[in-house]
């Protein structure tokens, strides 16, 4: 399962409503279940499509601290996977049959593509409604444990009382968004090397 977060004022029902509205048509069926704290949508080919493979995605959409999680489940493949096989089969038999399948191999190459077409519709979505992978001003402050005062993060001394800032603070990872400590060269959700944020 692939994971991306986003931070930011955006809600689980914005990014759902906008999949719904890109998926829910042709093809594809999309539903969405849940609540303001965590929706699943579910993506599929209608079960009597007329040309392609079956196919299914699942989107959790999940409220975190200052922004969502966006989880995005297995692809049943086995449906494509078996109308692409018809078409290699009926090629070898007779090539020109193929022409008659021309509709079926690009539906089934377009379901392949699914979880690409998703996660555009979840970035674009995403900057549309002012999020990013980039932690919000909220959180990329740190708090003077002695007056609790919030801090910018390239502080080293709290600008209210002097007091020394604590080092080794979690930063974005630029690929996905999660929340990274400083002594982590490989992000732990994403795998994909990070850079230190400036501190």
């Amino acid at each position: 399962m692939e994971r991306r977060f986003f931070h930011g004022e955006i809600q689980t029902t914005d990014l759902a409503n906008r999949l719904l509205a890109e998926f829910n048509r042709g093809n594809l069926r999309a539903q969405a279940i849940g609540d303001d704290d965590k929706t699943i949508v579910q993506v599929a080919t209608y079960p009597g499509a007329l040309s392609g493979g079956q196919t299914a995605l699942t989107v959790v959409i999940q409220r975190v601290e200052d922004g969502v999680m966006v989880e995005l489940g297995e692809q049943a493949w086995l449906g494509v996977a078996a109308s692409l096989g018809v078409s290699a089969l009926a090629a070898l038999r007779n090539p020109f049959h193929l022409l008659g399948r021309l509709d079926d191999i690009a539906q089934d190459i377009e379901n392949l593509q699914l979880s690409e077409r998703i996660w555009q519709v979840v970035e674009q979505s995403a900057t549309a409604l002012g999020a990013s992978r980039e932690f919000s001003d909220r959180l990329s402050r740190v708090i003077c444990e002695y007056c609790w005062t919030a801090n910018p993060l390239t502080e080293g001394a709290c600008i209210a009382c002097g007091a020394p800032l604590g080092r080794g603070l979690p930063f974005a990872c630029g690929n996905c968004g999660y929340a990274v400590k400083p002594t982590e060269i490989i992000c732990p959700n994403c795998g994909q090397p990070v850079h230190l944020a400036v501190q």
